[in-house]
Protein backbone atom coordinates (compact mmCIF):
# COMPACT_ATOMS: atom_id res chain seq x y z
CA UNK A 1 0.00 0.00 0.00
CA UNK A 2 1.25 3.57 -1.13
CA UNK A 3 0.30 6.84 0.32
CA UNK A 4 -0.86 9.68 -1.80
CA UNK A 5 2.22 11.75 -2.45
CA UNK A 6 3.87 8.09 -3.80
CA UNK A 7 0.73 7.84 -5.86
CA UNK A 8 0.72 10.73 -7.20
CA UNK A 9 4.50 10.85 -8.04
CA UNK A 10 3.64 7.46 -9.64
CA UNK A 11 1.23 8.81 -11.81
CA UNK A 12 2.90 11.31 -12.73
CA UNK A 13 5.83 8.53 -14.31
CA UNK A 14 3.10 7.70 -16.56
CA UNK A 15 4.71 8.19 -20.74
CA UNK A 16 2.95 11.61 -21.50
CA UNK A 17 1.61 12.57 -17.94
CA UNK A 18 1.30 16.51 -17.49
CA UNK A 19 -0.68 16.43 -14.47
CA UNK A 20 -2.35 14.31 -11.77
CA UNK A 21 -5.20 15.31 -9.32
CA UNK A 22 -7.11 13.34 -6.32
CA UNK A 23 -10.09 15.04 -5.98
CA UNK A 24 -13.28 15.07 -3.22
CA UNK A 25 -16.22 14.16 -4.86
CA UNK A 26 -18.69 16.12 -2.30
CA UNK A 27 -16.44 19.19 -2.77
CA UNK A 28 -15.16 19.42 -5.56
CA UNK A 29 -12.19 20.51 -4.07
CA UNK A 30 -8.49 18.38 -4.59
CA UNK A 31 -6.62 16.81 -2.01
CA UNK A 32 -3.82 16.93 -3.95
CA UNK A 33 -2.38 18.11 -7.37
CA UNK A 34 1.19 16.85 -8.70
CA UNK A 35 2.13 18.86 -12.13
CA UNK A 36 0.36 21.11 -14.85
CA UNK A 37 1.32 23.71 -16.96
CA UNK A 38 0.69 27.15 -17.52
CA UNK A 39 -2.55 25.91 -19.28
CA UNK A 40 -3.47 23.57 -17.89
CA UNK A 41 -4.84 24.75 -13.72
CA UNK A 42 -5.10 21.13 -12.41
CA UNK A 43 -7.63 22.76 -9.45
CA UNK A 44 -10.21 24.17 -12.46
CA UNK A 45 -10.31 20.76 -13.76
CA UNK A 46 -11.06 18.72 -11.04
CA UNK A 47 -13.95 20.90 -10.20
CA UNK A 48 -14.94 20.35 -13.96
CA UNK A 49 -14.63 16.82 -13.92
CA UNK A 50 -16.42 16.98 -10.60
CA UNK A 51 -19.10 17.81 -12.04
CA UNK A 52 -19.19 15.11 -14.95
CA UNK A 53 -18.83 12.59 -12.44
CA UNK A 54 -21.77 13.25 -10.25
CA UNK A 55 -23.59 13.97 -13.52
CA UNK A 56 -22.75 10.15 -14.62
CA UNK A 57 -23.73 8.37 -11.18
CA UNK A 58 -27.25 10.50 -11.58
CA UNK A 59 -27.79 8.97 -14.76
CA UNK A 60 -26.66 5.74 -13.59
CA UNK A 61 -29.15 5.82 -11.18
CA UNK A 62 -32.01 6.79 -13.32
CA UNK A 63 -31.59 4.10 -15.37
CA UNK A 64 -31.18 2.13 -12.60
CA UNK A 65 -27.52 0.90 -13.73
CA UNK A 66 -26.40 -1.35 -11.57
CA UNK A 67 -22.00 -1.88 -10.86
CA UNK A 68 -19.92 1.14 -10.87
CA UNK A 69 -18.15 3.71 -12.60
CA UNK A 70 -14.36 2.14 -13.76
CA UNK A 71 -12.88 5.01 -15.52
CA UNK A 72 -14.18 8.06 -17.54
CA UNK A 73 -12.13 9.35 -20.34
CA UNK A 74 -12.28 12.68 -22.16
CA UNK A 75 -11.01 12.55 -25.29
CA UNK A 76 -9.17 16.62 -26.18
CA UNK A 77 -7.31 17.24 -29.42
CA UNK A 78 -3.78 17.86 -27.40
CA UNK A 79 -5.12 15.67 -23.89
CA UNK A 80 -6.67 12.94 -22.33
CA UNK A 81 -7.98 13.46 -19.08
CA UNK A 82 -8.38 10.08 -17.49
CA UNK A 83 -10.67 9.63 -14.68
CA UNK A 84 -10.69 6.53 -12.18
CA UNK A 85 -13.05 6.68 -8.71
CA UNK A 86 -11.59 4.87 -6.00
CA UNK A 87 -13.25 1.81 -5.04
CA UNK A 88 -11.39 0.91 -1.31
CA UNK A 89 -13.46 1.49 1.37
CA UNK A 90 -11.37 4.44 2.62
CA UNK A 91 -11.67 5.97 -0.88
CA UNK A 92 -15.04 6.09 -1.32
CA UNK A 93 -16.20 9.54 -2.91
CA UNK A 94 -12.78 10.54 -4.30
CA UNK A 95 -11.48 9.74 -7.37
CA UNK A 96 -8.15 10.64 -9.47
CA UNK A 97 -7.79 12.74 -12.69
CA UNK A 98 -4.89 12.09 -14.91
CA UNK A 99 -3.72 14.30 -17.72
CA UNK A 100 -1.91 13.09 -20.65
CA UNK A 101 -0.15 15.10 -23.37
CA UNK A 102 -2.02 12.51 -26.39
CA UNK A 103 0.76 13.01 -28.58
CA UNK A 104 3.23 11.38 -26.00
CA UNK A 105 1.09 8.55 -24.19
CA UNK A 106 -0.26 5.56 -24.49
CA UNK A 107 -3.62 5.59 -23.62
CA UNK A 108 -4.39 1.46 -23.03
CA UNK A 109 -0.71 1.72 -20.26
CA UNK A 110 -2.02 4.56 -18.81
CA UNK A 111 -5.18 3.34 -18.05
CA UNK A 112 -3.68 -0.32 -17.26
CA UNK A 113 -0.91 1.69 -15.12
CA UNK A 114 -3.72 3.79 -13.38
CA UNK A 115 -5.88 1.17 -12.30
CA UNK A 116 -2.47 -0.67 -10.75
CA UNK A 117 -1.84 3.13 -8.89
CA UNK A 118 -5.54 2.84 -7.67
CA UNK A 119 -5.36 -0.45 -6.15
CA UNK A 120 -2.63 0.29 -4.12
CA UNK A 121 -3.81 3.67 -3.01
CA UNK A 122 -3.72 3.64 0.79
CA UNK A 123 -5.72 6.64 2.30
Amino acid sequence: MVNIDIAMKDAMTVNGALGVALVDLASGMSLGVLGGTDDLDLAVAAAGHTELVRAKLRTMEMLGLEGAIEDVLITLTKQYHLIRPLTSHTGGGLFLVLVLDRARSNLAMARHRLKQIEADLDL
